[in-house]
């Protein structure tokens, strides 16, 4: 039994067997959605908890509201009784290495027969093709999916700084539940999802494919490019600090301009256009850079808000822990963590009737939910 969350996947029941990204992104998103996630981890608790590096705060920012039980799927008890437990549910999510659950006769081929309503979900490296049996890592596909060729400079490929694919299979992977669940209300039939790494990634890298299709030319890495726009960069300021700043249209160039008190810049024929600033760009850029350089981003950046310039300050991840806008609108709260503390956690960027999504419980202890959730199935199959 489900509690009345007043969300719209309340009543939703998913079992989870996932770890380290992807599977976690796709559950907790449904769980902050109001939907009832249990997450299954071996004895001892899902290796991700313990991770160290770039890996500490997996765990914490991609497994908030959920339950945690303790089974141990490689044994057949374990197996029984988590193919009794998928009985009770609406949806399971898995992301383990491709074969495993299949090996376990926990696959949707096997669990679909007998629990026909059942929504399935595989996070995995690739769809089915020729790379399926791979595996693979966010870096793996980032590299196969034109995304570190086109962020790094020429000849050197580069990462993006985030599990970009990881977090983005995980949403698809939800997305992908919400269809099936809305299919399944027509159908009464439930199905198998999957969403994939390397599909992703290409998928961030469409336009860039697009451009090459319609101009037989292939795109430059974004440190390369030939920008759109004459003023749309990073510049270094007095003591060092650094603010991108894009003039985006003729009138954006002239309100730099004054906001600068250069309107001999604005007035010179060489810039009189976007196109023709394009034209003699680094020329442009140094000469605003020399300006610039004298200039102190705290006092700049508001008068460059109050123009209607488009800027920005370069933020590391760690000051966005005292951003004003996250905390004043709601998108940075507190969540109690599985060792008692308390940390500030990021929530899903959406509002839903002006409501955001948020944290409705503690994040679980290793098994913390075990008897609660187990029990109804001792009861169910005694019944």
């Amino acid at each position: 039994m489900t509690s009345n969350t007043g969300l719209p996947l309340d009543g939703v029941r998913v079992v989870e067997f996932t770890h380290m990204v992807m599977g976690p992104t796709c559950g907790m998103i449904l769980a902050d959605l109001g939907a009832e996630v249990i997450k299954i981890e071996p004895p001892g608790g899902d290796k991700t908890r313990t991770l160290p590096g770039l890996g500490i705060g997996f765990f914490r920012s991609f497994n908030r509201n959920k339950k945690s039980v303790v089974i141990d799927i490689n044994t057949q008890e374990g197996r029984e009784t988590a193919t009794e437990l998928i009985g009770t549910c609406d949806v399971v999510l898995e992301n383990f290495r491709p074969g495993l659950m299949q090996k376990l006769g926990l696959d949707y081929e096997t669990l679909g027969k007998r629990y026909p309503r059942l929504v399935y979900v595989s996070h995995k490296g690739f769809l089915p093709g020729p790379y399926e049996k791979r595996l693979a890592l966010d870096e793996v596909v980032q590299m196969m999916g034109g995304l570190s060729y086109m962020t790094g400079p020429v000849g050197r490929p580069l990462r993006a700084g985030t599990s970009v694919n990881d977090i983005m299979g995980g949403m698809f992977g939800a997305i992908g539940v919400l269809a099936a669940l809305r299919e399944r209300d027509i159908t009464g039939r439930g199905q198998e999802v999957q969403s994939a790494l390397f599909e992703n990634c290409v998928f961030l890298s469409a336009q860039h494919m697009q451009q090459y299709a319609m101009t037989h030319e292939a795109p430059p890495p974004m440190p390369a490019r030939v920008s759109a726009w004459s003023v749309y960069d990073v510049f270094t300021l007095a003591g060092g600090e650094q603010l991108f700043i894009g003039a985006v249209s003729d009138k954006q160039f002239v309100t730099l301009c004054d906001v600068l008190a250069r309107d001999d810049i604005a007035a010179d024929p060489r810039f009189a256009t976007n196109a023709m600033r394009v034209a003699v760009r680094p020329e442009l850029l140094a000469c605003l850079g020399a300006i610039l350089k004298d200039h102190r981003v705290d006092e700049l950046a508001p008068k460059l808000e109050a123009a209607g310039i488009p800027y920005a300050p370069i933020v590391r991840p760690d000051q966005l822990l005292d951003d004003p806008h996250l905390k004043a609108s709601g998108g940075l709260v507190p969540m109690q963590t599985d060792d008692g503390g308390t940390t500030d956690v990021v929530l899903l960027p959406i509002t839903m009737g002006g409501r955001r999504p948020g944290v409705r419980q503690a994040l679980a202890r290793v098994g913390e939910h075990t008897q609660e959730v187990l029990s109804r199935i001792r009861s169910r199959i005694t019944a």
